[in-house]
């Protein structure tokens, strides 16, 4: 069982794949493709992280985000995107602690 302070991206990248994307390598960012859906995944934590740099559209960055942290702050974190409005069309995904099992929350209704 991994530890709450440690973002899930060993799992983030098996749901994407389980999902039938293709993922690129890297660190707690990373980029899932899949047909013409190019989308850009940021695993978090959420006790320590600041979503500040996470939410800025850098030009380069795909209109599509995903968020993945654990299941039990999923909530929080779509709670705090809904709130900061980013400009890009985005969802989050919780992820159990084992890694068998994770839920899709769609970002907020007529966001980018």
């Amino acid at each position: 069982m991994a530890t709450a302070s440690i973002p899930p991206t060993t799992e983030a990248r098996d749901v994407f794949r389980e999902l039938g994307y293709s993922v690129s390598e890297g660190g707690r960012e990373f980029v899932a493709e899949r047909k013409w859906r190019r989308v850009l995944v940021t695993a978090l934590c959420m006790e320590d992280d600041d979503l500040g740099p996470y939410l800025a559209d850098g030009g380069e960055t795909p209109r599509l985000r995903c968020f993945v942290t654990w299941r039990r702050n999923a909530d929080d974190l779509q709670e705090r995107l809904t709130s900061l409005k980013p400009p890009y069309d985005w969802a989050v995904i919780g992820v159990d602690p084992d890694g068998d099992d994770f839920s899709v929350m769609e970002g907020a209704p007529g966001s980018p």
